[in-house]
C-alpha cells in the first residue's frame, strides 16, 4: 500500500533560512521522530529508523540521497530499504513581510504489513515536528 501526503505551512522564517534547514540532509533526519540516528557518507545519509509496529523488531537503515536540488526553493529526496521506500519533497516560497511557505510531499510505499498503517496515521505528526524544527532553527540562526 502507498500513502501520500501533501501539506503546506506558513512559517515566520525567510525563504533562506528555510532552505538552509530543508537542504541539509541532516536537519531533515534530525526532524523525524522515528529516525533513531544517522550517519553520513558521500552523497548519501542513512536513517537508523526504529518503527513502533510488531513485524519489525530492530532498526531499519533507509539509505536517503537528494535526486533533485533547485537551489534555494526545490529539494527532492528518495530512501529506500528492505521495508519501505519514501520520496519527500519540499518546495519553498517567499510571502510577504518575510516569510515562507513551505509545501511538502511525502510518498511512502511499505513493504511489510503495518508499515502503511503507521505512516498513515503518523505522516500528520511528523509534519507538525517539521514545522516545530523549522521555526525553531529560523529564530535561532540555525545554530
Amino acid at each position: 500500500m502507498t500513502v501520500r501526503v501533501e501539506r503546506t505551512f506558513e512559517l515566520s522564517v525567510s525563504p533562506a533560512d528555510v532552505w538552509a534547514f530543508i537542504s541539509d540532509p541532516e536537519k531533515r533526519a534530525d526532524a523525524i521522530s522515528v529516525v533513531d540516528s544517522y550517519t553520513t557518507g558521500g552523497d548519501t545519509t542513512t536513517w537508523h529508523v526504529a518503527l513502533p509496529i510488531p513485524v519489525v523488531r530492530s532498526t531499519i537503515d533507509v539509505e536517503t540521497r537528494d535526486v533533485e536540488v533547485d537551489p534555494p526553493t526545490f529539494v527532492k529526496f528518495v530512501g529506500k530499504s528492505g521495508i519501505f521506500n519514501v520520496t519527500g519533497e519540499h518546495e519553498i516560497h517567499e510571502v510577504e513581510g518575510g516569510g515562507s511557505t513551505l509545501t511538502n510531499r511525502f510518498v511512502v510505499d511499505g513493504k511489510v504489513p503495518g508499515v502503511e498503517q503507521f505512516f498513515k496515521r503518523n505522516l500528520d505528526d511528523e509534519l507538525d515536528r517539521l514545522q516545530r524544527k523549522l521555526e525553531e532553527d529560523g529564530k535561532t540562526g540555525g545554530d
